[in-house]
């Protein structure tokens, strides 16, 4: 506890030396006692600037008439004021923004300056790599499946042979060059890394506003994944349109992997910060699903003054302490009152059914890739049909976790073999499967939930697509925990993981709506 000093005009502030100098009657001066010649600043637990005045508190005079009791009671109660003034204190002070941070991730030592130019750039081929892709395809050796298990031991090598036939005799990865190079690629070194991007701009209408946006893949996805949601996006015939911006995540596709250890969504986050700087956009929005999602998401951790909004088709809470277990135990029978609805209720229960065992089947990939990606990823990067099989078994699944049950894993009801294998081949033709996979090595090489990123609230406007094959479900009250300014929540008629290849339309219809949402409000 603070004690009592006294102001004078001739000596300043000191000790009272005796009680004579205490008036009995208060000063005009809130928080003071005195005489014309000195004023005391009363004994007093605390003074806050979050208060207009000081604490009110007993003279000097008055201490010691009170009892043992009223004592207790004073000091307990100034503990427990003060306690309150510093959780305020502290209230005001929590982070709504993380560092930026700097690296480097080119080969050797950094460099003294970069180019920062922006150069044009086209996907390639050539007959000796294709020529190179049907020797191997040639090679392969198959495991017959065992009987009635279709999906459920992973891609059926029944069906296998049925992709890789039309791979090798029908699939034109000539003319799916072409199709890739239908937007303008560039390139850009940043951090070391020749970073590859696709720009889209409108053609903007007459009284059409032109609004920047970046778009991030995940895995095992790319950049094609938002071919078809791209003229939803930029060739729209109402009052707004949108410039496009997908990255490849370095270590995908075409962007250089990194060849330093410890890039993670954060580090991916900032080299996009400085892309999205070095073509001139200083506002825009964000959207990202699987990894997209993180990196997004830590892109308006850092730079929230840019980001006019984020939206998400992922979304996992990992940590809600007592809340969630509370909402758990009464969700199911009692949703209202924690803020679940009907469609929340059916997606997540039973809960450990659809949120434990299930993840625990779905998983197995992520603990390889999270501990040794490089040893795994070697059959992989030597093998196409290995790279097929163990890529198009994920657009399966998390495509519908029920194409488990199917002898062709459903692949063809919701994607054609064409977009299928011209994923594939972005991956293998750049050889960039074991880069990718060291992603997860990097995020979970330690606990995520003591990143930086993750103590971190999202204060932009936020907008979630809840899609309803999605591998978790995130109800609208788990989602405001983390993301404290939530506009739009919209639960999906259909479609699951890979929503911008799946559902383009549904997902860019939910995006628009959520940009009219925070556009509206601006005005």
């Amino acid at each position: 506890m603070a004690v009592g000093y006294v102001f004078t005009e001739t000596h300043g502030l000191r000790a009272p030396q005796a009680e004579e100098e205490i008036m009995e009657t208060p000063s005009k001066n809130k928080g003071f006692r005195g005489t014309s010649s000195s004023w005391q600043l009363l004994p007093c637990p605390i003074f806050s600037p979050l208060f207009d005045d000081y604490i009110h508190c007993v003279p000097w005079k008055g201490l010691n008439g009170l009892n043992p009791q009223q004592l207790q009671l004073l000091v307990v109660s100034s503990v427990g004021v003060g306690l309150l003034t510093c959780y305020m204190l502290f209230k005001k002070r929590v982070a709504k923004t993380i560092p930026m941070g700097e690296g480097w991730w080119g080969r050797g030592e950094k460099q003294l300056s970069e180019d920062t130019k922006i150069y044009p750039f086209r996907v390639e081929t050539s007959e000796a790599e294709i020529q190179d892709l049907n020797r191997r395809i040639d090679q392969t050796r198959y495991t017959e499946p065992l009987e009635d298990s279709r999906f459920h031991y992973g891609f059926n090598s029944v069906y296998l042979k049925k992709v890789v036939s039309y791979w090798r005799n029908q699939f034109d990865w000539k003319k799916q060059v072409e199709v890739l190079n239908k937007y303008p690629h560039f390139k850009t070194k940043i951090e070391g890394l020749d970073v590859h991007f696709i720009r889209v701009s409108p053609e903007q209408r007459e009284g059409q506003r032109v609004v920047p946006l970046m778009l991030v893949h995940g895995w095992p996805g790319s950049f094609f994944e938002f071919y078809k949601i791209l003229p939803l996006l930029t060739e729209r015939q109402d009052d707004v349109a949108f410039e496009v911006i997908c990255p490849s995540i370095p270590g995908y596709g075409y962007s250089e992997a990194p060849h330093k250890m410890g890039f993670n969504t954060m580090d991916a986050a900032r080299v996009f910060l400085k892309l999205m700087e070095r073509l001139g956009f200083t506002e825009f929005y964000l959207q990202g699903g699987d990894w997209g999602s993180l990196i997004v998401t830590n892109m308006a951790q850092m730079k929230p003054d840019c980001v006019k909004g984020l939206h998400l088709n992922m979304l996992a809470v990992t940590k809600g302490g007592a809340g969630l277990v509370i909402s758990l135990l009464l969700g199911r029978y009692l949703p209202f009152l924690v803020g679940m609805t009907r469609e929340d209720v059916r997606r997540l229960y039973p809960y450990f059914e659809k949120n434990v065992y299930e993840m625990l089947r779905e998983s197995g990939y992520l603990h390889i890739q999270a501990t040794k990606p490089d040893t795994a990823g070697c059959g992989v990067n030597d093998s196409p049909v290995g790279l097929a099989a163990y890529i198009l078994e994920k657009f399966s699944t998390w495509t519908d976790k029920q194409n488990r049950d199917l002898e062709d894993g459903g692949l063809e009801r919701k994607y054609s073999l064409d977009d299928l294998l011209t994923n594939v081949m972005i991956y293998w033709t750049t050889g960039s499967i074991v880069s990718s996979m060291r992603f997860y090595k990097e995020n979970l090489k330690s606990d995520p939930q003591n990143r930086i990123d993750s103590k971190t609230g999202i204060y932009v406007p936020m907008g979630f697509a809840a899609f309803p094959q999605e591998l978790l479900h995130c109800p609208k009250a788990w989602a405001r925990w983390r993301f404290k300014d939530l506009r739009s929540y919209s639960y999906m008629s259909s479609g699951g993981h890979f929503a911008a290849f799946e559902e383009p339309k549904l997902l860019a219809d939910d995006f628009v709506q959520f940009v009219r949402k925070v556009e509206s409000k601006k005005k």
